[in-house]
């Protein structure tokens, strides 16, 4: 009957394709990548009317009465969908959406239509999950390959993924979990060939997802697997608050910005430990002057920050020193955080903790990042269940040394920073940052997550839109004005960004790392905000220059490849000063290797360093 049905096709002129009943990994071999979106779906414009005394909310066709809750008028949607909370001042509605999926808090902005009905959009941030799956040819039913996932590296830091086995219409992908020793099956699917799909499942992000053969403009590439050449244009002035220039204006290399950037678009993405550089931009003398985007990201796509976004704490908490309110950097951490009192029976060495002690990570606490037998570590106190309140977790952590000893990395230093920043303002460092930081400097979208109690997170992981984030750089750099706003005090920037602590072979100030790097016969001091995956702001005051680069080498060696390696062997280079040649060649460094200190090294720094 097969071959009856083979030749009356061909009769008609067609042609017929059987699927085979046993695919081999040479079926699979290429790129295949496969997407979701899972929302929030809670999304859109949002009216609030004043009717009487009271206040009702007007979302997604529904009406919704409004609570006053200290102040806040306050509204939820059914079934734990998401808050809103605002207030309203003079006649200007101001206020934040908290998102239940995801647990994030993103500004909602208002018009006012009249005395009292005002029209805003609620914009959560969005859950997507991308996977890329690489397969290499092979002989028989077993090949290599790797799982590539931007938001998290997934698939090869947790999943491990090194193989894809074949057995007729099934796969498998074959890797070694992070607390395994051996190799084992990772993932489940099935591959039809009709349909030209693998479908496998991942029970932890959501279900199955459908891959499909991806093409040469796939965003799995910097910027397709054929960039073609490079040419400079400088970035657009779009009214955030960023002058912008060329490069030339600012005495920075076209020629050597030219190579740079080719070189990120030609970057070789044929393994899952591959340094994938998300954004490049560059900015001198207040000048934006290089914004290059790749792997699909985009100027108006937030993006995550992790731990970086502890430099923004430090601004919040420096802004907050400065409102006088009533925090000092002396101020006693458990005084603060107890009302006004210290809690009866308390230990001397936790009696003895301030927010100085906070912002340089040595408070004494047994909570270092790096130890999973910590109590405060992070990824412990996010597992555990027995206490939402992450500042009251944080309070009941046991000491292991005495405050200001040693510099030790935890993130529960930052989280509670940003609590004492709140107690003694009195009110959600939310409206405090809008009001005095995100409003002067233009910042109108983030997503600023939350901990399981509805706090604020200070530990990192907000998200920003990329030129916003690197303000911070430049509001350092300004000596703590933005745009001739005054967010910090002059004294402030210079004790945040100076080499306080020795820590993890680096140099710490307030939230903010130091490290000298090497330039032209020289060295220059350069201080940073620094997150998983390649998060990065610098700051040059030397060269009067800031650096911001995002990337997605989450938990993976190539994290600080943009600071460690591409910086002072490509960057600076570029970088002139009064009097030097225009036309001279810049030539990258071979000895670029900044000087980094023993990991081991946590205490003050007692050896001046040039900040």
């Amino acid at each position: 009957m097969k071959t009856i049905r083979v030749l009356l096709l061909a009769l008609l002129g067609l042609t017929a394709t059987f699927p085979s009943a046993h695919a081999t990994t040479n079926d699979l071999e290429g790129l295949w990548s496969a997407k979701r979106w899972f929302g929030p779906f809670e999304r859109g414009p949002l009216v609030i009317r004043r009717t009487g005394s009271g206040y009702t909310a007007d979302m997604l066709g529904r009406q919704i009465p409004m609570r006053v809750e200290n102040g806040e008028l306050v509204f939820d949607l059914p079934d734990k969908r998401g808050t809103f909370r605002g207030r309203l001042d003079k006649g200007l509605l101001s206020g934040h959406w908290f998102q239940t999926q995801g647990q994030y808090a993103t500004p909602a902005h208002f018009t006012a239509e009249g005395a009292n009905q005002w029209r805003g959009v609620v914009e959560p941030v969005e859950d997507t999950f991308t996977l890329h799956l690489f397969v290499r040819p092979s002989q028989g039913d077993t090949s290599e390959a790797f799982l590539n996932n931007p938001e998290q590296n997934y698939g090869d830091f947790l999943l491990g993924v090194k193989r894809l086995v074949s057995e007729g219409d099934s796969v498998k992908l074959i890797g070694k979990y992070p607390w395994e020793k051996k190799e084992s099956v990772v993932a489940r699917g099935t591959y039809d060939r009709a349909s030209q799909t693998v479908t496998i499942g991942f029970p932890n992000r959501g279900g199955s997802y459908d891959f499909h053969r991806d093409d040469e403009s796939s965003d799995f590439y910097p910027r397709g697997k054929n960039p073609g050449r490079y040419a400079y244009q400088p970035p657009t002035n779009v009214g955030d608050g960023w002058p912008t220039g060329t490069l030339e204006e600012v005495g920075i290399d076209r020629r050597g910005i030219e190579r740079l950037v080719q070189m990120l678009m030609e970057a070789r993405v044929d393994s899952a430990s591959t340094a994938r550089v998300h954004g490049l931009l560059i900015a001198r003398h207040g000048k934006l002057v290089l914004e290059e985007y790749f792997h699909g990201e985009n100027r108006d796509r937030l993006h995550e920050t992790r731990s970086a976004a502890k430099s923004a704490v430090s601004v919040v908490v420096g802004a907050t020193l400065r409102s006088g309110k009533g925090l000092a950097l002396t101020t006693p951490v458990y005084q603060l955080m107890n009302g006004g009192s210290f809690p009866r029976d308390l230990e001397p060495r936790k009696k003895a903790m301030t927010l100085e002690h906070l912002l340089t990570m040595s408070s004494g606490w047994f909570c270092d990042d790096t130890n999973s037998d910590a109590p405060g570590n992070e990824d412990k106190m996010w597992d555990q269940t027995d206490q939402a309140d992450f500042y009251r977790y944080t309070l009941g952590v046991p000491m292991a040394t005495t405050p200001g000893e040693k510099a030790v990395y935890c993130s529960c230093n930052a989280n509670l920073a940003l609590g004492m920043a709140g107690r003694a303002l009195g009110e959600s460092p939310l409206y405090f940052f809008d009001r005095e930081i995100a409003g002067p400097m233009q910042i109108r979208r983030y997503g600023w997550n939350l901990d399981p109690a509805q706090n604020l997170y200070g530990g990192g992981g907000i998200k920003f839109l990329p030129r916003d984030f690197m303000k911070f750089g430049q509001l350092m750099l300004d000596g703590g004005t933005w745009r001739q706003h005054r967010i910090l005090t002059p004294e402030f920037v210079k004790r945040a960004s100076s080499p306080l602590y020795h820590l993890r072979g680096r140099l710490y100030g307030y939230f903010w790392w130091g490290i000298e790097y090497p330039y032209k016969d020289r060295t220059v001091y350069a201080y940073y905000a620094a997150g998983n995956g390649g998060q990065s702001v610098i700051v040059i005051p030397e060269l009067d220059l800031v650096i911001a680069s995002y990337g997605g080498n989450y938990n993976a060696n190539t994290t600080f490849y943009m600071q460690m390696t591409v910086t002072p062997r490509d960057l600076l280079p570029c970088i002139r000063e009064k009097g030097d040649d225009p036309n001279a060649p810049v030539i990258p460094r071979q000895d670029y290797a900044p000087k980094l200190g023993p990991r081991d090294e946590a205490g003050p720094v007692t050896k001046e360093v040039k900040p």
